[in-house]
């Protein structure tokens, strides 16, 4: 009967998988790893190309793009080997990108977002192919800097190569565009014979839903009168473009289809095609995605650029405004009233000119816009009142720090306020600039905080007042154009980039995902500046010259000056074609693992791949060894030592140094990392208390009583402790008394890889003095830079991308805790025992540090 038992069960298991060893799993980790610092040393290394010090070729992008999307889909397909069935859309998402990416190599774009419509609350700057830099700049400075825009969407560019594929327009476009470029037609035969094809051409079905639905959520719908602007990806961007496209003014929502594919028809002016190839654009980076905004029925309109053109060294803005709308005041066929504003607060009026203004231009009832009389007194009056010159010119300095660029601002003010209605790029004239050797003599009578300060992971210049952030808590009070400085180069302050003049941090990686993120905005950032950083008193404004690694007390204008003048970089096809694969390869839109949105189908480039990927990786591998407890190892053995720990060591690599003893383990042959640092936490005079705890009959009957989770229940984890190691590794899983903690964490020479994860549950007494225990650890665990989450008597607590010395003392303390808490819930008989025992633990911890 045995052996027929045996043998059915053979049979029936036959198909069953071989449970996959720890140790495989490890190395599949450490593969994943390595391949996560290749991919961020890869974007490192071409967003470097962009800087203009540096030729490359087609050759060059195409071998990083085949590099990248390989790396990055060995590490997709590592995280299914940890991971089996659990991120199924992860690959999908991949695939996207790459096809994206594989299309733009080829000249046949394609996007990431296939959506034909975008809600300006929604839009991104991860959004500027799709949507184009004057879309996504105006919704970036609604949703970001909070200021107020009108109420729109974008048309995207996959809409306009929809229409084209829908009117079969492709062919011809580019068989009419290369006739004119061999001279056998000029631009205007060429113009008129697109133009007339896209008048033709019929919007797709689902286009016209999608655009009426969008006008339909639009406040003030139905009757609304709307804007239709062009948005071509590249215009208001390092090339402006201006005036070369289309854009009408109060346009009924029935007429929308119409004023649309007349934009479409104005990619192909004649003035836009002969601007594109003095540019040597090509052909396939030709796209329109167009702008659909409420229209505002201004009653003063206007220009403001944030520098003087002609003189930007001047600490200058210049403002043109007229009454209603500013339509003729920005093609030129109007004056206006002038007035120039000191750049800096409380931005004094300099000088101002008023003009005679009769007319106006105002929407038309129907569509369209009508000239109106102006009534003789304001004629000759300002336009702009001292308090609407302020306010702009505050929005105005937001923008330029955001932007990082002097800006070219169009504005109205209707009777709700101001309104932002575009921003880009201000052209200034180069004229001479300072030499470097005549810059080095200014530069003398500034104040130095520090020089050659720690490691650049962005150059530029920045200035603006010191803003600590010690914690994810600290960021929703991160002001505008302030310095983020910090101890680390947390992923989680991505969140504020978009609003900080520049970075400094006491350590961190210049390959990790803070610094890629710093280079995708340009953001100048200086790393590893160690006790410089933490000198830095919060609110003292300071000039951060990331070029030269110097950290200057005070404004200097000089290098503001220096870094703004700059020479435009020549830009080849090359590239901007790297510049556009990069918005698919560099942008960090997965920031904040614990956000609902931290999901494999939101990852729109390969960086959000990675780090979704890294991300998984060590929760699987935590995962595996929570429910886990029977790994085997090339030693084992248990902890031979004062402390009555009773601790079975698994060695899977370089944990255990060789020697003799058997099954006995002494302390000093322990080499990994993250273990002996633990158990130096442990061993700390008066860390480990045994003296016995009085429980009483009231606490004890709830411990025996109290329902466990099945995981925590299971008979293989009752009374076991186990560590499994490896040289940079350690996963410790505890039961001391009633209470179970667990430490997962790695420990290398590379900051990126570097984690601990702490887990403590249970206890002996009731509910209340658990929690307090609970609470007493997340307290604690904060002030160590741990992102704590406390769930009555449940504490989980994550640190990330440390450096080898900085996570040491952190792991030392986690065996202080391990220690100090065993039995700590029974003292806890009132809210005072809380903070009485982080003190006595601050004090053990300040007589460690000496």
């Amino acid at each position: 009967m045995t052996n027929l038992i045996a043998i059915v069960r053979k049979i029936f298991s036959g198909n069953r998988p071989e449970p996959r060893s720890f140790a495989r799993m490890f190395r599949d980790f450490k593969e994943i790893l390595a391949r996560n610092n290749q991919v961020l040393e890869m974007i490192a290394d071409a967003s470097d190309k962009l800087s203009g010090d540096y030729i490359f070729d087609r050759h060059y992008i195409e071998t990083f793009c085949r590099d990248i999307t390989g790396t990055v889909e060995k590490m997709v397909y590592g995280l299914e080997n940890l991971a089996p069935n659990r991120y199924g859309r992860l690959r999908e998402s991949f695939q996207m990108i790459r096809e994206a990416i594989d299309a733009e190599l080829t000249g046949r774009r394609r996007w990431v977002s296939t959506e034909f419509t975008i809600d300006y609350s929604r839009l991104s700057r991860a959004h500027a192919d799709e949507a184009g830099n004057k879309n996504v700049n105006l919704a970036v400075a609604g949703n970001t800097l909070g200021l107020r825009i009108p109420a729109g969407f974008a048309v995207t560019a996959a809409a306009f190569s929809a229409f084209v594929a829908n009117n079969d327009l492709g062919e011809h476009i580019s068989e009419t565009v290369a006739r004119w470029r061999r001279g056998e037609m000029t631009v205007e035969e060429a113009s008129a014979a697109i133009r007339r094809a896209t008048g033709r051409g019929r919007l797709p079905r689902k286009l016209v839903q999608d655009m009426e639905k969008c006008v339909a959520a639009l406040p003030g719908a139905p009757g609304l009168g709307l804007m239709v602007r062009s948005s071509a990806p590249g215009e208001d961007g390092r090339h402006s473009f201006a005036g070369q496209y289309e854009s009408f003014i109060n346009v009924p929502a029935e007429s929308l289809a119409r004023a649309y594919t007349d934009v479409l028809g104005s990619l192909y002016s004649a003035r836009a095609m002969e601007y594109r190839r003095e540019k040597n654009f090509r052909e396939e980076e030709t796209v329109m995605a167009v702008a659909v905004q409420e229209m505002i029925d201004a009653g003063v309109s206007g220009v403001l650029y944030t520098r003087d053109p002609l003189a930007p060294e001047k600490e200058e803005m210049h403002i043109s405004a007229t009454w209603g709308l500013g339509a003729p005041l920005v093609s030129g066929e109007s004056r206006g009233d002038r007035f120039i504003v000191d750049r800096k607060p409380p931005h004094r009026l300099l000088d101002f000119t008023v003009v005679r203004k009769e007319k106006r231009l105002a929407p038309a009832p129907g569509g369209g816009v009508r000239e109106e009389m102006v009534d003789g007194r304001e004629q000759t009056i300002p336009c702009l009142s001292r308090e609407q010159i302020a306010i702009l010119a505050d929005a105005a300095r937001r923008m330029e720090r955001f932007f990082r660029k002097p800006q070219d601002i169009e504005f109205a003010f209707d009777g709700r306020g101001l309104v932002i209605l575009q921003t880009r790029p201000l052209a200034l004239q180069s004229g001479p600039k300072l030499r470097p050797a005549d810059l080095a003599e200014s530069l003398r009578q500034y104040p130095v905080i520090a020089r050659d300060c720690g490691e650049i992971a962005q150059k530029g210049v920045a200035t603006g007042p010191v803003f600590r952030v010690a914690g994810e808590d600290d960021l929703a009070a991160f002001p505008d154009g302030a310095v983020l400085v910090a101890e680390y180069a947390s992923p989680l302050y991505a969140r504020v980039l978009m609003r900080a003049a520049g970075i400094i941090t006491d350590t961190g990686s210049v390959t990790g995902h803070l610094a890629t993120v710093a280079r995708e905005y340009r953001m100048p950032a200086l790393f590893n500046c160690g006790r410089v950083a933490a000198g830095l008193e919060p609110g003292m404004e300071i000039t951060l010259d990331a070029d030269e690694r110097v950290i200057y007390q005070g404004r200097v204008p000089e290098l503001e000056y220096y870094s703004i003048a700059e020479e435009e970089i020549e830009e080849t096809p090359e590239y901007r074609l790297l510049r556009r694969l990069l918005r698919k390869i560099e942008p960090l839109n997965l920031v904040d693992p614990s956000e609902k949105d931290f999901v494999p189908e939101a990852c729109r480039s390969l960086h959000d791949v990675t780090r979704f990927v890294h991300e998984k990786a060590v929760e699987a591998l935590i995962d595996f060894n929570y429910h886990n407890r029977h790994a085997p190892g090339s030693e084992v053995g248990r902890l031979s030592w004062r402390i009555p720990l009773d601790l079975v060591l698994i060695d899977i690599g370089g944990g255990i140094a060789p020697g003799g003893g058997g099954r006995k383990i002494a302390p000093d042959r322990v080499l990994s990392r993250p273990m002996r640092a633990i158990l130096e936490g442990v061993s700390l005079p008066g860390a480990w208390n045994s003296e016995p705890m009085p429980v009483d009959v009231r606490s004890f009957m709830s411990s025996l009583t109290r329902t466990m989770s099945p995981e925590l229940a299971a008979p293989k984890h009752m009374g076991q402790n186990l560590a499994v190691i490896s040289g940079e590794y350690a996963n410790i899983s505890l039961r001391l008394g009633y209470h179970f903690t667990m430490v997962d964490a790695y420990v290398s020479d590379n900051a990126n890889d570097n984690y601990v994860y702490f887990r403590f549950f249970g206890g002996v007494t009731e509910d209340s003095r658990r929690s307090r225990r609970a609470r007493f650890l997340g307290e604690v665990l904060a002030t160590l830079d741990f992102r704590v989450e406390v769930h009555g008597d449940l504490v989980v607590a994550r640190v990330k991308k440390l450096d080898a010395d900085r996570i040491h003392p952190r792991l030392v303390a986690l065996g202080v805790l391990i220690g100090f808490t065993r039995q700590l819930d029974v003292r806890m008989v009132s809210e005072e025992r809380v903070s009485e025992h982080i003190e006595k633990f601050n004090t053990l911890m300040e007589e460690y540090h000496g």
